[in-house]
């Protein structure tokens, strides 16, 4: 007989196609598995802005898809030098266990390969010799979130439960696909939230400047003889240029004008505080150089030792013309006398918070009829153009002579607006401010 096609088989009828079945039947079971996590995971995190529900809701997701004890994902602050922050969700079940923080040489390892890492005995790990790892881990599964090329964060799970072996392969290619379907949207739900931080913060700012504008005087007092103006512009939305009129006696009136260091709004905090602190001081029974001592010394210990502001206050006796003044630091103010003469007034002393005590001088000035001050910030003559150059105190007091004849609004703003034009779009570095007193001929 031929034996041509006879096969022997020792194996029951169909096991082995049997077993080839149920292989399939749990391959298929796992892909359907997949794709229902993938899927709940998709419409979960779409459903939400808010990154840390979308990250509870990944952490939730990742623990249960590859049956891990504990799952951590960790945002990477990419303006800064590999820093992190670390959401931390650890099972119910498990709440035995301590929560793990990703590991710094791990992270590390994500920086420079920026791909998936498994170790099934990471104490043994010969990547990571010398670094202690909890003695409760027995196990660890790490992918990268990617945006872009660049890292923005890791998921990292610990201990597979229920085996005494590792993840399995089955495990990362799932955990890595998570990862790269979640990556975008945690990035533009966290962009999301800095914008709103942002617009708040915008917002925030606007009403510091209403609040500082409120406290500047909306229009200078109306004095008999007298014509007087004021303006600030910030250099930002908020500024630490402060100017002021304050009625000291029934007699005379204070006029002040500083200058915060700083630009901004811890500037201009600093100036409000000068402003109450002057107010404070001023009364009628006090001399001009021992008021600003008495500011200088508050403002010394109510701020940082790198804070200080230039001031320059003057007292008027509108009757007399006098003017008692001292000037802390502050850019000479000038005084044009009808003959033409310019008196700068720079007597006084150290700029106000420097020193806690400091022995300040004051001068006197006479305001004849048809004379007139003008007082300003440092940011007039430092007022730059694109190529840096200044506008400069030579110019400005052509300015002033050329326009001395207007009265004191219109000569301020003959003066603000060649400043102006002088920066022709460049960034201002520093707050305009200015004052004008004219006293009629």
């Amino acid at each position: 007989m031929s034996k041509k096609g006879f096969r022997l088989s020792f194996g029951k009828p169909g096991e082995e196609e049997g077993g080839d079945l149920r292989a399939e039947n749990r391959q298929l079971k796992r892909a359907v598995e997949e794709l229902s996590i993938l899927n709940d995971l998709a419409r979960a995190i779409g459903a939400s802005v808010d990154s840390e529900d979308i990250i509870r809701t990944i952490v939730d997701k990742s623990m249960r898809a590859v049956q891990a004890e504990q799952t951590v994902v960790t945002l990477v602050d990419r303006l800064t030098d590999r820093s992190a922050k670390t959401l931390i969700r650890a099972m119910s079940s498990s709440s035995e266990h301590p929560k793990y923080h990703l590991n710094q040489s791990l992270l590390g390892w994500m920086y420079q390969y920026k791909k998936p890492l498994s170790s099934d005995d990471p104490a043994r790990d010969e990547r990571f010799r010398g670094v202690a790892w909890d003695q409760s881990i027995r196990s660890v599964l790490c992918v990268p979130l990617m945006v872009k090329a660049e890292l923005v964060g890791v998921i990292t799970t610990y201990n597979k439960k229920g085996l005494d072996g590792g993840f399995t392969d089955d495990d990362q290619r799932l955990l890595a696909i998570i990862a790269g379907q979640s990556a975008q949207i945690i990035e533009n739900a966290r962009l999301y939230e800095e914008e709103k931080a942002l617009a708040s913060m915008k917002e925030q700012v606007k009403l510091a400047a209403r609040i500082q504008e409120d406290l500047l005087p909306s229009e200078p007092p109306v004095v008999d003889g007298y014509d007087l103006a004021a303006c600030t512009i910030s250099a930002q939305v908020v500024g630490g240029d402060y100017f002021d009129f304050i009625r000291v006696d029934d007699a005379r009136m204070a006029i002040c004008l500083g200058d915060v260091s700083g630009k901004g709004l811890p500037a201009s905090l600093l100036m409000a505080n000068l402003q109450a602190t002057l107010r404070g001081q001023s009364g009628p029974d006090m001399r001009v150089a021992e008021t600003i001592a008495r500011s200088n010394r508050l403002l010394h210990r109510s701020t940082d030792p790198e804070k200080f502001a230039t001031l320059f206050m003057g007292v008027l006796e509108p009757g007399s013309g006098r003017m008692r003044y001292c000037n802390a630091g502050h850019e000479r103010p000038m005084l044009f006398h009808r003959d033409g003469s310019v008196e700068r007034l720079e007597e006084g002393g150290l700029a106000l918070g420097i020193l806690d005590a400091f022995d300040y001088a004051e001068a006197e000035c006479t305001f004849a009829p048809g004379d007139f001050l003008v007082i300003y910030s440092d940011g007039i003559p430092d007022a730059t153009d694109e190529i840096g150059g200044f506008f400069g105190e030579e110019r400005l007091s052509a300015c002033i002579r050329e326009h001395a004849a207007l009265g004191a609004g219109a000569l301020m703003q003959a003066i603000v607006d060649p400043v102006r034009a002088h920066e022709d779009g460049a960034a201002r570095a520093d707050d305009l401010t200015l004052v004008v007193a004219k006293r009629a001929e």
